[in-house]
């Protein structure tokens, strides 16, 4: 009774102990394993665990000692000891599946850590703890004791035992406990505590075993011989490739007139055969220095993995390349949903624009009269609506770009437009202007309009310049901000309808009936072409001056865009009038004294019978034209 006392003594001292130590392992591991919240809650709970499973078998303990005092005769009280030994196998079994499924919970999140053979393979994963041991201790201790069993020049494998103690399954060599197995440990692995340390201990024989193998010297000897191999086998290659290289070329130089003509589009010729030859050279070149960076990046990590301590490099060369591929691989296949949403709001907004742009242009026909909304609004309308819906079309797909939501896209985007904003100050003022022009309708493509001092047909009409051809074929470009500071004649705009009127002046002596010179101007006028027969031509007196009076004829036509060849042929015409009819058109503060000399009018326009005046007579008259 005496032991049994002292061992219930000393379980209840250990249970006090395991208690104190879970809680300040917990506070280590959680150091330790910052990253890995839930397995730290686990070995919370499970220190709360084995304190209950300890207080149960001290119980245990306690019944079945009980139950040996008993007589033969006492069954009632029997009963009742093995209703209690019953329940606490019941706990067992309750807190066992509890286990289980907590664990099974923790599968997908917690982090185990692995321990290494002396080839630094990773062997296995511990997952919890024994004692005041955290995971991650217990794999540094396995895996330093793994090494010092290989340094044991006198290492023998079937020494490595597993061995059963009270509550874990050890496997030992010698007096060298490499490590144990608990409860737990068989639970995350989902196998008995035998079978797991049996599984255990083949995967430590087995690592030391290889070691020793492949640190012999045959092996040594072998690898050094595969590595001359693999040389030998990479050189053989490289050197047939610089053959292939130069008969290649010997080949495509005996073909070339045959195969390489210009390539040429009527007149144009885009490459000639030489220039095709050092395209085609060019594109050898780098196919065989393609061919030998992937022999080279072949043959080194085949020579890396022969030997053990250089295996890492060939993994680590191998994913130099294939680490940045497969990630664009990857990011390519993530980014593949935003992708299909931006193709989606594409397309849709493609055919809004399609809608809106044939919509315009029945406006533009006038098939689609809309009251107040002028036809040639249309076009430029359209463009105003598209570029709007283009811009809500980028604001939709902005998100979805890839790294739309980094800085460096932030700060791009930012300065763009500080950029944008800082030297596009006049070019927005002509955007602008452009618009208010548009919608003004003060002239439209091909009317004869007089800007400032410019003065021709408009030719082009954009949202930031408006270009104007001259009579004498000059194309001048001018800034829609200025058109719209300054005034804008349009000669065109009532030309067709109503007729445009042009008019010239000519000054003459008082001497000459005015009526007789009304009559000279409208027949000059009407004898002119492209002048209008009706609305008749007509003569205003626009002043009467000291030694003349100014008539101005008026005459309408519908070709504006002819202005100047109809001011010429007017011109011309007033001047045979005025000689056939003896009209004297004077210079300015002309002197002329009429002493019996001939007069100014050319004699092809005079009658034969036609004499001289014979007084003396000096006359000022003055004529602007």
């Amino acid at each position: 009774m005496r032991n049994l006392l002292t061992k219930i003594i000393t379980m209840l001292m250990l249970s006090c102990s395991i208690a104190s130590y879970g809680q300040t392992d917990s506070i280590v591991q959680k150091n330790d394993s910052i990253n890995n919240i839930a397995l730290h809650e686990y070995n919370q709970k499970l220190a709360e665990v084995e304190q209950h499973r300890i207080a149960d078998s001290i119980k245990k303990i306690e019944l079945e000692s009980q139950l040996l005092k008993l007589k033969t005769t006492d069954n009632f009280q029997k009963e009742e000891l093995l209703q209690q030994l019953k329940s606490i196998e019941e706990n067992e079994k309750s807190r066992i599946e509890d286990k289980k499924r907590h664990i099974d919970s923790l599968r997908n999140t917690a982090k185990g850590y692995p321990v290494f053979g002396v080839m630094k393979d990773t062997l296995f994963l511990v997952y919890s703890k024994i004692g005041a041991s955290t995971p991650k201790e217990r794999a540094i201790n396995i895996s330093r004791k793994i090494d010092k069993l290989y340094e044991d020049d006198f290492f023998k494998t079937d020494s490595i035992l597993v061995v059963k103690s009270e509550n874990t399954y050890d496997i030992v060599y010698g007096e060298i406990i490499l490590m144990s197995i608990s409860e737990n440990d068989a639970i995350w692995y989902g196998r008995s505590m035998h079978e797991l340390a049996q599984s255990f201990k083949e995967s430590i024989k087995n690592s030391i075993v290889e070691a020793k193998n492949e640190n012999s010297w045959l092996k040594i000897i072998v690898r050094i011989g595969l590595v001359l191999l693999v040389i030998a086998i990479a050189w053989g290659l490289i050197w047939l490739t610089g053959k292939g290289y130069s008969r290649l070329l010997l080949f495509i130089n005996a073909k070339k007139d045959k195969w390489l003509k210009d390539l040429s589009y009527k007149d144009y010729t885009f490459l000639t055969a030489e220039q095709e030859m050092q395209v085609i050279l060019f594109l050898i070149k780098i196919f065989r220095w393609f061919v030998y960076a992937i022999l080279l990046y072949f043959t080194l990590p085949i020579i890396f993995s022969i030997f053990p301590f250089s295996r890492d490099w060939a993994d680590a060369l191998f994913q130099l390349i294939w680490s940045p591929f497969k990630g664009v691989l990857i990011a390519v296949w993530e980014y593949l949903p935003n992708l299909f949403s931006i193709l989606v709001i594409y397309f849709v907004m493609k055919y809004v624009i399609r809608f809106v742009r044939y919509i315009f242009h029945e406006i533009e026909a006038e098939k689609l009269k809309i009251s107040g909304f002028h036809a040639d609004w249309a076009m430029p309308t359209y463009s105003i609506v598209k570029f709007l819906l283009y811009a809500f079309m980028f604001v939709l797909i902005f998100p979805y770009l890839p790294g739309s939501d980094s800085n460096i896209f932030k700060g791009v985007s930012v300065f763009i437009g500080v950029l944008f904003s800082l030297g596009s100050s006049s070019a927005i003022a002509n955007m602008v202007a452009g618009l208010v022009i548009t919608y003004m309708r003060p002239f439209k493509i091909g009317d004869r309009i007089k800007i400032g001092d410019v003065t021709g047909d408009v030719v082009e009409k954009t949202l930031l310049v408006t270009r104007i051809r001259t009579i004498k074929n000059e194309v001048i470009t001018i800034p829609n901000s200025s058109v719209l500071n300054g005034n804008t004649t349009n000669y065109s705009s009532e030309a067709i309808e109503k007729g445009l009127i042009i008019h010239t002046t000519v000054t003459i002596g008082y001497d000459v009936p005015w009526k007789d010179m009304h009559q000279a101007l409208i027949d000059a006028a009407l004898r002119t072409n492209l002048i209008l027969d009706e609305p008749k031509p007509f003569v205003l007196q626009t002043s009467l001056e000291d030694f003349y009076v100014a008539y101005q004829i008026n005459a309408y036509t519908r070709e504006a865009g002819k202005q100047a060849l109809i001011y010429s042929n007017l011109h011309q015409n007033i001047q045979d009038i005025c000689n056939e009819r003896g009209i004297e058109i004077l210079s300015p503060h002309y002197r002329a004294a009429r002493d019996g000399n001939m007069t100014t009018i050319p004699a092809d326009y005079l009658p034969n019978d036609y004499k001289a005046p014979s007084f003396n007579v000096k006359v000022e008259t003055s004529n602007d034209k």
